[in-house]
């Protein structure tokens, strides 16, 4: 290992974060410049904020390694990360949010969803359940990060994860969103040229991408076979129908993460930090491209990794790195790759738990700060960004101890898991907000906490993945889960909260009494009302309710 050139590469790094989060810093004057950039971010950096917030270790290292084990089939994900988590979210949620936020005058997502619905209870509940839920996808950031460092760098894990907090928590805590995402598009650039990079120079030492891929085909014989007793087929194809890593794949990872990307509070604000529609049309083509190729890339290398190692060592990815799927690419990268492209790959997966933590650690201070604290305490505007900064600090002690006692392998379990329980939380009341007028305070109420119990519940008695790594049914009940008949321990708790939490939210909402029609018509001020026929439909049927 060169340490000039490490040090070298390190610094500039740094520097470059450090420079550009001091210019936000200077241009941070407000609540509103803190927490919406002052709703006047170029498309371009709110495009690479959005795709590098969504994208990060977890996608890289966790979700790389999720294909290093099972195969090419966790490509359904990029295809439901661009049309469902970049096209939808821009074009069909993403406008709606811009102008219906600017109309409330909201800062947060949960302040968003108090105000459409005029309920306190709403914004310091969801605060909380961001506050509490979002450590547990922080932490696996940077286990994600630190495996890297630990790995490539032979730095000790713990001290790993101690540099990373500090430098994160640094231009978070000054800076606020500006800081987030001016650091977050300098961040962005470097994951997306390392990608390219990564995916080109594994196809090339590999042979190319049809003998490549015909390589891995033909190494099917050799899949684990304990993933064979799951399901597994190879890694170029399915798993058996109805199997429990058919299961896995498809509704925790692929329609978990591709769904449960709608519901995140720390990509949903990003719409509010524009100024017009204009700029989410042109972030669309931007933000697709980078999740095509830094999503894509990690999927493809993971499988392909199995390769590599059976060619030089004889034995395939999982059982190289001992069981640690967390570890498939960091080792991958540090075994074929030149010792300079080491160093560059480590920026690229820094700039990817950097840009994410930074987003999660301002969602969960805004929420401690703004959305608990003073909505508890029915203050306004009155020390805003001190709370939200106290916030911050509490949420990377909180991640920090995490990342300390979780489980191997968990990058990818953690990252679904949360994305689980804000799509249970969130999705169906958000979606219900833009575009149902009907939708009433007691309906999303009601959704928002059947859609948080029921997902609960499920993560606790019935998924199987998160039942037994808990405990508390065993201990409650004296089995590890309720119902052992499959599918039930491998469907994912999503695939049941959202559609309850939709129930909860039509049917309160059908009988309880509208909104003022004053209030709704500030709500849709600007906002067109092509997409209305349900309300239309069911603003007739309650009339006379």
């Amino acid at each position: 290992m060169d340490l000039l050139i490490l040090s070298i590469v390190f610094i500039v790094y740094f520097l470059l974060v450090g420079y550009v989060g001091y210019l936000a810093w200077k241009k941070t004057k407000s609540s509103e410049d803190f927490m919406l950039a002052g709703r006047k971010t170029h498309p371009y950096i709110m495009a690479l904020s959005y795709g590098a917030t969504f994208i990060s270790t977890a996608a890289i290292v966790g979700f790389g390694g999720v294909s290093g084990q099972f195969g090419l089939g966790l490509l359904w994900l990029v295809f439901l990360n661009i049309f469902v988590g970049i096209f939808l979210a821009f074009i069909v949620l993403g406008k709606r949010t811009r102008r219906m936020g600017q109309n409330l005058e909201s800062l947060t997502f949960p302040e968003f969803l108090s105000r459409r619905f005029q309920s306190k209870f709403i914004q310091y509940f969801s605060g909380l359940i961001i506050f509490l839920g979002m450590p547990i996808y922080a932490s696996v950031v940077l286990i994600g990060a630190a495996r890297f460092m630990e790995t490539s760098l032979f730095i000790n894990f713990h001290l790993s994860l101690i540099i990373l907090s500090l430098v994160v928590s640094a231009y978070v805590i000054f800076g606020g969103i500006k800081g987030v995402m001016y650091t977050e598009a300098v961040q962005g650039t470097i994951m997306f040229v390392g990608m390219i990079f990564l995916l080109v120079f594994t196809y090339w030492i590999l042979g190319g991408i049809e003998s490549s891929h015909m390589a891995l085909t033909n190494l099917a014989p050799h899949f684990p076979a304990s993933a064979q007793a799951l399901g597994g087929t190879g890694w170029t194809t399915f798993p058996t129908l109805g199997s429990d890593i058919w299961w896995y794949l498809v509704s925790t990872i692929i329609v978990g993460v591709g769904i449960g990307v709608l519901a995140q509070p720390q990509l949903i604000v990003r719409f509010m930090t524009v100024k017009s529609d204009k700029e989410l049309n042109r972030a669309v083509l931007m933000g697709g491209l980078f999740i095509f190729v830094i999503v894509g890339t990690s999927y493809i290398v993971g499988a392909l990794s199995n390769l590599y190692f059976f060619d030089t060592l004889g034995k395939v990815g999982v059982d190289v790195v001992g069981g640690n799927i967390d570890k498939i690419i960091p080792t991958f990268i540090s075994s074929a790759l030149p010792e300079w492209f080491v160093y560059i790959f480590l920026l690229t997966l820094l700039a990817a738990a950097m840009s994410t933590l930074s987003s999660q650690y301002l969602a969960q201070g805004t929420s401690l700060g703004r959305d608990i604290y003073q909505t508890l305490k029915k203050k306004k505007d009155v020390g805003s960004v001190k709370l939200t900064r106290i916030g911050i600090l509490i949420a990377v002690v909180l991640a920090f101890i995490l990342s300390l006692i979780l489980p191997i392998s968990v990058v990818a379990q953690g990252t679904a898991l949360f994305y689980g329980i804000c799509a249970a939380a969130f999705l169906s009341v958000y979606v219900c907000a833009l575009f149902w007028k009907r939708a009433t305070r007691e309906g999303a109420i009601a959704g928002i906490v059947s859609g948080t119990v029921v997902s609960l519940f499920w993560l606790l008695f019935m998924f199987k993945k998160t039942a037994i790594g808990l405990g508390v049914c065993k201990f409650l009940t004296g089995q590890a889960i309720l119902v052992t008949t499959m599918p039930w321990p491998a469907v994912d708790a999503l695939l049941i909260a959202v559609p309850i939490s939709l129930i909860f939210t039509v049917i309160v909402s059908l009988l309880t009494k509208p909104m003022a029609e004053e209030h709704i018509d500030k709500c849709y001020n600007g906002i067109g009302s092509t997409s209305n026929n349900l309300i239309k439909t069911n603003e007739n049927i309650n009339k006379d309710h």
